[in-house]
């Protein structure tokens, strides 16, 4: 799934992900897979599991996002010279 960060409390190592009308989903710092905490606003793709607490996400990665602050659709893309002219 991916959406994006409501609320991270780094004292906390934990936050909240969107989960549009319904209730949000907790994310763990123990689930962060390349990096440390989280940002409010921020993309993210995860994994979604149901425990006691409620909707919680788990392999939790960062999308790629440009200068502008928006998702690249492709992470890796290969570099292809153009012709100048």
């Amino acid at each position: 799934m991916q959406t994006v960060v409501k609320k991270w409390f780094r004292d906390k190592e934990s936050g909240f992900l969107e989960n549009g009308s319904a209730k949000d989903i907790i994310v763990y710092k123990a689930d962060l897979l390349n990096c440390q905490f989280l940002k409010v606003g921020v993309s993210v793709e995860f994994e979604c599991h149901v425990d006691k607490r409620g909707l919680v996400a788990k392999k939790v990665k960062l999308l790629a996002q440009n200068k502008n602050g928006h998702r690249h659709n492709q992470v890796n893309k290969p570099f292809r010279p153009g012709v100048m002219t």
